[in-house]
C-alpha cells in the first residue's frame, strides 16, 4: 500500500463525555466490532474479573471510573480505527484536553435520560475552538430517556452546534424496540438479553407495510417523526460535518452493543483523515516525506513489573521507522526509538513503522516532556498542549523515612505526566504539588503507594493561584522575586512562579508590577 494511501485509511478520535455516560462502555464496543477484543468488559460491576479494556490501571478497575487517557488501535473494513478514550471526571479534564490536540475528530457520548451535562459542554468547547468535526452518540436508549426531538434542542442549544439525525429511535426503556439508520436506509430491531450483532432489515421505502410486521402500531409513529426530521433538520453535508458545523447524531444502547455497528460504519465513510498540524514555524501537511510528531502525554509505569515509562507520541507528518534516528527539538539531541509500540491500552506490541494518525508508545527514562517536537532535523515546535494553573494545592510530605528514594521518583515520575504540577518553594524548599481536582491527590496517593512501594501525606495549603512569571526588564523582574520572596517557587522546568494567596493579593501585584507579564497556563 502506498504512502498516500495509508493516511487516507487512518481515523483517529477521541470519545469525549460527561462522566457515567457511557462512554469506555461504547469504547470496548467499538473494540469488539473491530475484533481487537472478543469479550466487552464490565466497566461498574467489580464482581465481573474481566474489566474495561481501556480501563487497565488497577485504581480505575476499583473506581468504575477513567482516570488516564487510553489508546487503542485497530483495523476495520480496510480502515485503521486510533480510538482515545479519554476520562470524563472534571479532576482530570485537562489530560481530555491535551488528547483533544492529538485527534482528527471526536465522538461525544451523551446519557439519553440526562441529556448535555456541564463536562460535555466544556469538552465541546475546546472542540469548537479547534474547529473539530464531532459526532453525537445518544446511549442508554434501552432506560427511560428523553424525547428524541427535546434531545435534539438541547444538544442544538448547549453544544451550540446544529445537529442532523443519522439514526432514529423507535421508543426508549422497557418498550425500545429499536433504531431506523437513515444514513443507509435500514431497520434493526432491539433483543436486550443477548449481546450478539443483529441483522439489519433493509427497508429503502418506509411506506413498504413490511414495516408493520416488525414493530406494529409504531411504524406510522416512525414514519411521522422521520418526516418531521426531514422537514427540521438540514440535509447531512459531510463538509459541514468535516468544518465543524454540523453534528450527526446517532442513537442506540453501547451496554447491548445496540447502534454501535451504525455508528462506526458511518464513522469511517464520513470522518476526517489526518489533518494538517500547526506549529509556531508553519502548518504541516501529513502528505509531507519528513517526519514529525510531538508528545501529548506521558505514563509512568505503565507496567508496574519493569517500571517502564512510555510516552505518547503523535505522528504528524511522514513515515515514521523504528532505528531510525530522530531528533528531540527541545533537547537538540539525536536519538533512536529501537522498541516503539503500537498501543491496546495496557497491552504494546512493537512495530516497524507507523504512519500520520497514528500514536505510538516510546520507551522513555525521563527525556521526553508533554509538548516535545520529535522531527527528522527540521527546527518546528508544534504548539497547543498547554498545562492549566493549579486550582487546589497541597505540600507534599514523606510518610515513611525509610522510603525517600521511592516517594522522590514516584512524585518525580508521576508529575511528567502532567496531571498535577510539581513547585518547590523558593523560601523553604518544601514539595508542592499543585491539582485542578481533589480526586487527583487520591490518585496520586493511592499510585505512589502501590506502583512505587512509597507513603506519602498531604498538609493542607491555601492558595489561590500559581501564575508563571516573565518580563523583559530584568531588574523588575528581581525586584518583585525579592518583595515576593515567601510566594516564590520554580516549577518542574525551573520557570518562575508566583503563587499568590488571593485575587486581591495577585490583583494588587499585577497593578504594581505592570511590566510582568502573568501566565495562567505554562504555554507562553
Amino acid at each position: 500500500m502506498t504512502f498516500l494511501e495509508e493516511i487516507k485509511r487512518r481515523r483517529t478520535f477521541g470519545i469525549v463525555s460527561h462522566p457515567d455516560a457511557g462512554k469506555t462502555t461504547l469504547t470496548e464496543k467499538l473494540l469488539l466490532f473491530g475484533g481487537a477484543i472478543r469479550v466487552a468488559g464490565a466497566v461498574k460491576n467489580n464482581k465481573i474479573k474481566k474489566g474495561a479494556t481501556s480501563d487497565f490501571m488497577e485504581i480505575e478497575r476499583q473506581r468504575g471510573i477513567s482516570v488516564a487517557t487510553s489508546v487503542m488501535g485497530f483495523e476495520y473494513s480496510g480502515y485503521k480505527v486510533n480510538i482515545l478514550d479519554t476520562p470524563g471526571h472534571q479532576d482530570f479534564q485537562e489530560d481530555t484536553f491535551r488528547t483533544l490536540t492529538a485527534v482528527d475528530s471526536v465522538i461525544i457520548v451523551i446519557d439519553a435520560a440526562k441529556g448535555v451535562e456541564p463536562q460535555t459542554e466544556k469538552l465541546m468547547n475546546v472542540c469548537r475552538m479547534r474547529k473539530t468535526p464531532v459526532i453525537v452518540f445518544v446511549n442508554k436508549m434501552d432506560r427511560p430517556a428523553q424525547d428524541p426531538f427535546t434531545l435534539m434542542d438541547e444538544v442544538e442549544n448547549q453544544l451550540k452546534i446544529k445537529v442532523r439525525p443519522l439514526s432514529w429511535p423507535i421508543n426508549n426503556g422497557p418498550d425500545f424496540k429499536g433504531v431506523y439508520n437513515i444514513f443507509n436506509r435500514s431497520l434493526k430491531l432491539f433483543t436486550p438479553d443477548i449481546q450478539e450483532i443483529q441483522e439489519r432489515i433493509k427497508f429503502e421505502d418506509l411506506s413498504d407495510p413490511r414495516l408493520e410486521d416488525h414493530i406494529g402500531s409504531d411504524a406510522e409513529v416512525l414514519r411521522e417523526e422521520l418526516e418531521l426530521v426531514e422537514g427540521i433538520y438540514p440535509e447531512f453535508e459531510q463538509d459541514e460535518y468535516l468544518s465543524g458545523n454540523l453534528a450527526p447524531v446517532f442513537f442506540g444502547s453501547a451496554l447491548y452493543n445496540f447502534g454501535v455497528q451504525e455508528l462506526l460504519d458511518s464513522f469511517v465513510q464520513i470522518a476526517p483523515i489526518p489533518q494538517p498540524s500547526t506549529t509556531e514555524e508553519r502548518v504541516i501537511d501529513p502528505k509531507e516525506e519528513a517526519f514529525s510528531g510531538f508528545v501529548f502525554k506521558i505514563h509512568a509505569n505503565i507496567d508496574p513489573n519493569h517500571r517502564s515509562r512510555i510516552a505518547f507520541v503523535k505522528i504528524c507528518s511522514g513515515r515514521f521507522e523504528r532505528n531510525k534516528v530522530y531528533k528531540n527539538i527541545r533537547l537538540g539531541k539525536t536519538f533512536r526509538i529501537s522498541s516503539p509500540t503500537a498501543f491496546m491500552a495496557s497491552q504494546k506490541e512493537v512495530i516497524d513503522e507507523a504512519f500520520p494518525g497514528d500514536i505510538i508508545g516510546v520507551p522513555d527514562t525521563g527525556n521526553l516532556i508533554i509538548g516535545d517536537t520529535l522531527t527528522e532535523g527540521e527546527e518546528i515546535h508544534f504548539k497547543g498542549l498547554p498545562s492549566f494553573s493549579p486550582e487546589l494545592f497541597r505540600f507534599v510530605e514523606n510518610a515513611d523515612p525509610m522510603k525517600s528514594k521511592q516517594l522522590a521518583k514516584g512524585v518525580d515520575q508521576l508529575m511528567d505526566e502532567g496531571v498535577a504540577q510539581l513547585f518547590t518553594s523558593t523560601f523553604n524548599g518544601r514539595k508542592i504539588i499543585g491539582t485542578v481536582g481533589q480526586l487527583q491527590f487520591e490518585v496520586i496517593q493511592y499510585r505512589l503507594e502501590h506502583e512505587y512501594n512509597a507513603k506519602c501525606r498531604f498538609e493542607p495549603l491555601q492558595m489561590y493561584k500559581a501564575c508563571w512569571i516573565e518580563s523583559d526588564d530584568p531588574k523588575v523582574l528581581t525586584e518583585f522575586k525579592k518583595r515576593k520572596y515567601q510566594k516564590m517557587a520554580k516549577d518542574k522546568l525551573g520557570r518562575d512562579v508566583f503563587m499568590a494567596d488571593s485575587s486581591f493579593i495577585l490583583q494588587m501585584a499585577q497593578d504594581e508590577f505592570k511590566s510582568i507579564r502573568f501566565h495562567f497556563t505554562s504555554e507562553f
